[in-house]
């Protein structure tokens, strides 16, 4: 049964979540069978499993045939891998997005602390400036009268991620990566077009060195007109590339 799950798990893409279980399931049963409590552990002769970092970006052409294969695809599911794509945000907050977290002119997306997830400790929210693709995007999905701009069955948070990604894959024939990985592509992305790292770090609420330590005390600054700047320039190159136009120069630094 032990063998069966950790290569399920494998196979779904929780080598982490497997990894972790193989640990703590020997170090359980190495203590139980000192204590003699158990003759033997279900974990014995697993091999430990190897974890490696993931750098994937994905290409202009695999974004391009990701962005239509989600186009392609009715409900949720679609919108929120262009939203994935457009905001650089993480998955379930994407997924999780509700209508009272949006400006009345849906130029704003604020995250309240409850939903936000970098390692951290929050009181504020995280403001996420939409781009007019993005806008639209969420103007497009249907108003069923429930909390969710994306939701799942009954108004819950969007589900079901692991057999809809098998599908996109399928559709899009771009394999070997993770909604997690479009993430990283805005990033390198907004890198590559000229984005200050600290802006690029805002956007995607993430805390590095650049924000850690006494930096993180005092730096309050938020950049919100940098950020606005960025996605709205992120949003143009990811419609230049879909629609098979040279994408523009880099982005305006607005703070030197």
């Amino acid at each position: 049964i032990v063998i069966d799950w950790r290569n399920s798990s494998l196979r779904a893409g929780k080598a982490s979540m497997a990894s972790a279980t193989l640990k703590y399931g020997k170090a359980a049963f190495s203590w139980a069978m000192a204590d003699e409590l158990v003759a033997l552990s279900p974990f014995a002769g697993i091999e430990a499993i190897e974890l490696t970092s993931r750098d994937r970006v994905l290409t202009d052409k695999e974004l391009v045939a990701v962005w239509r294969a989600a186009g392609s695809r009715a409900g949720s599911f679609g919108r929120i891998v262009r939203a994935l794509i457009l905001t650089g945000q993480r998955r379930d907050e994407v997924g999780g997005m509700a209508r009272d977290e949006l400006a009345a002119d849906l130029s704003t997306w604020s995250l309240p602390p409850s939903r936000v997830k970098n390692g951290r400790k929050v009181t504020t929210s995280h403001d996420v400036p939409l781009a007019p693709a993005m806008r639209e995007l969420i103007a497009s999905a249907p108003d069923l009268g429930g909390r969710h701009v994306f939701p799942g069955l009954h108004d819950k948070p969007f589900a079901g991620w692991a057999t809809m990604k098998e599908q996109l894959d399928r559709d899009s024939a771009v394999t070997g990566w993770h909604l997690h990985d479009l993430r990283r592509t805005v990033a390198t992305g907004l890198q590559q077009m000229g984005v200050r790292l600290e802006v690029t770090e805002a956007i995607l609420n993430h805390r590095s060195s650049t924000r850690g330590g006494i930096v993180g005390v005092y730096q309050r600054f938020d950049w919100a007109a940098e950020k606005r700047a960025a996605l709205d320039a992120w949003a143009q190159h990811v419609e230049a590339i879909v629609e098979g136009r040279e994408p523009a120069g880099n982005v305006v630094r607005l703070s030197a």
